[in-house]
């Protein structure tokens, strides 16, 4: 593999090994809670829970493309029980959203991961906002953690249904 100073281009077949993109963890819930410093600083009922994972050359364009894709995954059922809907179409549906830099853990070289890849908090906090705030412009109510604290999450996993999305598989 070439090393990481060198940029791929978007069609090269290691270009995602390079950069993967903003990540995120997506699960559809039946209901969820996040609490830091035991309190809960979100609470929701039907929806999703996003664990997003930002890299050192994530944008505020991946961002906004990812709260995109999150927004119109049709993995909620229809009349007919087939997942077909958005979370838009789901009544009372919302999301939580919490930070989650180690989706950039690499345990390529050993047994403790290494979070080099992960933006650093001050890069990450900005990206961060401009995917809750995109996730409210398009009209969803979004519940969060507190960005850099230790934080407990609780949830009811609804299918199970578990996606992992990032922003490299659609460019």
């Amino acid at each position: 593999m070439p090393p990481k100073s060198v940029t791929a281009p978007s069609n090269c077949w290691w270009a995602a090994a390079i950069d993967p993109g903003m990540r995120a963890v997506f699960q559809r819930v039946a209901s969820a809670e996040v609490r830091s410093a035991g309190r809960v600083t979100g609470r929701i009922g039907p929806g999703a829970v996003i664990l997003l994972g930002i890299g050192r050359r994530d944008t505020e364009a991946d961002a906004v493309q990812l709260a995109e894709k999150a927004a119109k995954l049709r993995v909620f059922d229809d009349a007919e029980g087939r997942m077909n809907l958005p979370l838009s179409e789901v009544p009372g549906g919302q999301f939580v959203v919490v930070s989650q830099f180690t989706l950039f853990g690499s345990t390529r070289k050993g047994n403790r991961p290494s979070y080099l890849d992960a933006a650093p908090p001050e890069q990450a906090e900005p990206l961060y906002e401009t995917f809750v705030s995109h996730l409210r412009q398009l009209g969803f109510e979004v519940a969060t953690g507190v960005f850099r604290t230790l934080m407990q999450v609780e949830l009811v996993n609804d299918g199970p249904v578990t996606l992992l999305l990032d922003t490299e598989a659609d460019k």
